[in-house]
């Protein structure tokens, strides 16, 4: 058996001052770091997920699957909530908390519909400059949608991922906050 899970927090207070109490009724959230979801099981199997031979989707792409680090342990911190989204508040005290604990890497996959804050504004752009500044490499969702501006640039002090269906490597351009552009190369180091 895999015991990935090495820490689990879960943050509801700036949620509740910003947005009233979280509906517990329908029984699709739990008021601690349990997943009711799915997002954060996906996103930490994408991150950590150990290797799986013989993977398919109903037969099809068949081979081993793997997540990017799979000897990785993992360390959660639940601020989303699936009945009614997330206060800056409590993201801004995951960060805090993320940071203190020594982590290596935060992985973020969250994200707001346009019109985002500006850079120096918005909670997660904030966290993760902290953490960078601390040493801690962060890396981002880009979103489900675009590429738009607001997809892509989200922030500077952060790397962006995306995820293939494909095995092959590509090459795109990062157009940054500033006007200057970057190179980026996502390669597949993977045998196919």
């Amino acid at each position: 058996m895999c015991r990935k899970i090495i820490g689990a927090r879960w943050y509801i207070k700036g949620y509740e001052a910003e947005f009233g109490k979280l509906n517990l009724s329908d029984g699709v959230e739990f008021l601690s770091p349990r997943d009711a979801g799915g997002h954060g099981t996906h996103t930490s199997s994408t991150a950590t997920g150990g290797l799986v031979e013989n993977a398919s989707f109903m037969g099809l792409a068949q081979g081993l699957a793997r997540g990017g680090a799979p000897l990785a342990w993992l360390a959660v911190y639940e601020v989303f909530w699936d009945t009614g989204g997330c206060a800056e508040a409590d993201l801004l005290a995951a960060f805090d908390d993320a940071i203190f604990d020594g982590v290596d890497v935060l992985s973020v996959s969250l994200g707001s519909p346009p019109p985002l804050a500006t850079y120096v504004e918005e909670a997660a752009a904030i966290g993760s400059f902290h953490a960078v500044a601390k040493g801690i490499s962060v890396i981002c969702s880009a979103g489900n949608s675009g590429p738009y501006p607001h997809t892509v640039n989200k922030y500077s002090s952060m790397g962006c991922y995306s995820c293939s269906k494909h095995h092959r490597s590509s090459v795109y351009y990062n157009y940054l906050w500033n006007n200057q552009t970057t190179l980026v190369l996502f390669l597949n180091f993977f045998a196919t």
